[in-house]
């Protein structure tokens, strides 16, 4: 059964998830009505029971929309919407526990539900055990809910922090308040960490698929299940987000605990966690390494080379190619392509990446443009690096179809920055429309610019990355997969845990370089203190998974985020210029004053939960 993530569970179904956990409900279910089934029935039948796997699944949550779904690009330092919305609220400090922002407590506890209801009922599924292979069906699909259960709590812990834990234990929806059961208490962050890590091996030991690969013809209906590879990927996440500063000997969370005193943080730095979350991603590449069905994608060019622009940009279009791990069929992506299209070809051209991501694409020499900036936000240029922020130059980017006039602090940029960002003076990625070659203009009056509508890029760029070079809202919008996880990830995983572990270990160097070399720029040599290399792969991560959810998380896990989400983001200024070659509009401006606290590390628990259970305690801070 092909798993597309789409709401599946029928209203018979449906109904279900308000009544299976009462007892006193028995008999009115065996008196099962002809638009209502019972649980035994569901999982008595195997395409009952396949479907309420499928319906699982759908707790995944799609991430292709970028503000209403998935708010962590937006709320990063990497991107800024001009629609005056939530994130906008949040990014300027206006929010607290009872705005109720993306809720994903409720989502994901009722997804854990859905997927322990499965665990405990599968097993003596009669029509599945009939078949030849039906016990070792049950057997892999139990695997799946796990890894699924496990999944959903991972996301709670990097949202929220600590959770109360629930076990195998199914609590029905309809219990009263008083009842123990609804005031369970926070487990500690570290039992949390240790509850996934045995839940992911577990789920581990019962599937039989190490890697749903493309090209295998066999598994090819089934991408997006759950696989071996893919337990030990989310492991990696999770032991790389508990090893780090934000988790691991925080001082500032010292005295945080439960209303019986337990504490809920380790404030004493544990080194052995850098060296856990190193193992974790090592098992994936040696997985990659051993078997040839995950690495990096690459695209040659015709003398076998590489070409670095094409591996990156169709990485995410080849869908369920070499580089990807998890993904998911059904999505939003086109609300997001649109978002980033220009007003030209019938987009909003809304979403803009911030002068601080653009500054962190190195040059094509792999030198970093910019070293630091000094207290009026001007950089401080290494000059070394050949960058410029005056004048224009006649030149040609990858992926461009012709040479032409551009703005010098675009010219000579690394190949991933032409296939991630969009600036003024460049043209439009689709040029097999109508529209033919087109030069897109973000200043005051161009045909994105603020002076045209209410929509449009306060920072005067856009995001190319993961837009189809054949998209056009009004002519076409073919669905497409969404990566949600790759091999690129694990890989600065792996660097990222053993720099801090074994910072002289040759791997540090090896696998930066292999995600340097795809992207088209010099490898690093050897005598980088740890310091340094530290620097080196927080930028390569920023710049290799930006606007995949996770710049988010990682400035906040690395405890840098007061620094890098709060106060002025720059871009160009959208409030000026009438051509491409305007001055006026190549100018860094102030576009917003952000606000973060330090209580926003953590995303505050709805206050509707901590007023329902008194054992529930608030983050610290709200």
């Amino acid at each position: 059964m092909k798993i597309n993530f789409r709401t599946i569970i029928y209203p018979t179904l449906a109904s279900l998830i308000l009544t299976f956990g009462s007892s006193c409900q028995k008999d009115f279910l065996n008196q099962v009505p002809d638009d209502r089934l019972s649980l035994e029935e569901v999982f008595n039948r195997r395409k009952l029971s396949e479907e309420w796997l499928a319906g699982t699944y759908n707790f995944i949550r799609d991430e292709g929309h970028r503000t209403n779904n998935s708010p962590w690009d937006v709320l990063s330092d990497d991107n800024d919407v001009s629609q005056r919305n939530a994130a906008f609220q949040v990014n300027l400090g206006n929010w607290n526990a009872s705005s109720n922002y993306w809720n994903f407590w409720d989502h994901y506890y009722k997804g854990i539900r859905t997927a322990t209801t499965f665990i405990n009922n599968i097993d003596g599924n009669e029509e599945i055990l009939q078949e030849r292979e039906g016990a070792a069906l049950i057997k892999k699909r139990k695997g799946e809910a796990r890894f699924l259960r496990a999944f959903f709590y991972a996301e709670l812990l990097k949202q929220y922090g600590p959770f109360i834990i629930i076990g195998d234990s199914e609590i029905a929806p309809d219990l009263p308040l008083t009842d123990p059961s609804m005031q369970l208490a926070r487990s500690s962050y570290d039992e949390c960490v240790d509850y996934i890590i045995n839940e992911l091996n577990l789920a581990e030991a019962e599937l039989d698929v190490e890697h749903y690969a493309n090209g295998d013809a066999v598994l090819e209906n089934d991408m997006g299940r759950a696989s071996k590879i893919l337990c030990r990927s989310i492991k990696s996440r999770v032991l790389l987000y508990a090893a780090s500063p934000l988790n691991n000997g925080n001082q500032d969370y010292a005295s945080v605990a439960n209303k019986d005193g337990k504490l809920l943080f380790n404030a004493t730095n544990d080194v052995n966690k850098w060296k856990a979350a190193a193992d974790a991603a090592k098992s994936v590449i040696n997985y990659a390494e051993s078997s040839g069905k995950l690495g990096l994608y690459r695209k040659n060019k015709g003398n076998g080379e590489i070409d670095p622009f094409l591996s990156y940009r169709d990485l995410f279009l080849d869908s369920w190619n070499l580089e990807w791990i998890m993904g998911r069929n059904n999505n939003s992506l086109t609300n997001y392509q649109r978002s980033c299209t220009p007003r030209l070809a019938g987009g909003y051209a809304s979403m803009g990446p911030t002068q601080q991501l653009v500054d962190s694409y190195r040059m094509a020499n792999g030198e970093s443009p910019i070293t630091s900036y000094n207290s009026t936000g001007a950089p401080n240029i290494n000059t070394s690096s050949g960058y410029s922020e005056s004048g224009f130059s006649n030149f040609q980017a990858p992926g461009a179809t012709r040479s032409k006039n551009t703005f010098n602090m675009y010219v000579n940029r690394e190949p991933r920055f032409y296939a991630t960002i969009i600036y003024s003076g460049s043209d439009w990625i689709n040029t097999t429309s109508s529209l033919g070659v087109r030069e897109i203009q973000l200043y005051y009056t161009g045909e994105s610019g603020k002076g045209g509508s209410h929509d449009y890029s306060e920072t005067g760029y856009l995001f190319r990355k993961n837009i189809s070079p054949t998209y056009h809202p009004t002519q076409n919008s073919v669905a497409r997969p969404h990566v949600m996880m790759r091999y690129a990830e694990i890989l600065l995983n792996y660097v990222e845990a053993l720099n801090e572990s074994d910072p002289n270990n040759p791997d540090v160097l090896k696998y930066l370089n292999q995600i340097r070399e795809r992207g088209g720029i010099p490898a690093l040599s050897s005598g980088l203190s740890q310091a340094d290399m530290r620097k080196q792969i927080r930028t390569e991560r920023r710049i290799e998974l930006t606007m995949e959810h996770l710049r988010y998380f990682d400035t906040r896990r690395w405890k840098i985020a007061e620094q890098t989400d709060a106060g002025p983001m720059y871009g160009m200024n959208a409030e000026g210029g009438t051509s491409n070659t305007d001055l006026t509009f190549f100018k860094r401006t102030k576009f917003e004053n952000r606000v973060f606290r330090k209580s926003y590390y953590y995303f505050p628990i709805p206050q509707t939960e901590v007023q329902r259970n008194p054992n529930l305690i608030q983050n610290p801070g709200w």
